[in-house]
């Protein structure tokens, strides 16, 4: 497998897409798209290879969904990213609907770690490579205020701005 990068421009910056790629047509497994500045966002590495026609087919979808022509991603991941336990949060994350939220309880709940489980499904949540494509941006607080968001709560506000989702912009924490 190679590791292979594109860049495409956003409403939240402009977007590192990488990816592993086997050198087949369809070949391309998506392993991280992060915005400019991000906590935890890939960087380009020695070695990786920018390859933006292998990615044609995520931009064009990367871009429907900003232009409001989308509402879901058919993309392939790569495999074997995170522990299980993050596995499973993330799981839930791709199932929440467009323009709906769930708060970090109701996350908590559905992967069996109520309580003081829902800091580590918070922590889960944060690492999640793939941002807007693993709609993370749709966890809210119980209460309906934004909560912390890898690539910046302005950037949070606004998804769930595109996607019509409520939210408590008043109320935002770290």
């Amino acid at each position: 497998m190679t590791t292979v990068y594109t860049r495409v421009a956003s409403p939240l910056g402009e977007l590192l897409l990488v990816g592993e790629s086997d050198g087949t047509a369809g070949g391309l497994r998506l392993v991280s798209l992060s915005a400019p500045g991000q906590k935890g966002g890939a960087a380009v590495q020695n070695g990786w290879l920018r390859e933006p026609e292998l990615f044609a087919g995520v931009v064009a979808q990367v871009e429907a969904y900003f232009a409001g022509r989308s509402t879901r991603f058919d993309v392939p991941f790569a495999e074997g990213m995170g522990t299980e336990f993050q596995r499973r949060v993330w799981k839930v994350l791709e199932e929440i609907p467009y323009g709906r939220t769930l708060s970090y309880g109701e996350v908590a709940a559905q992967v069996g770690a109520s309580g003081a489980g829902v800091r580590a499904v918070g922590t889960a949540i944060g690492r999640n490579p793939l941002l807007v494509v693993r709609p993370c941006h749709r966890v809210i607080g119980a209460d309906g205020a934004l909560r912390g968001y890898a690539g910046g709560l302005e950037r949070k506000q606004l998804l769930l701005g595109l996607e019509g989702a409520a939210c408590v912009a008043g109320a935002e924490r770290a």
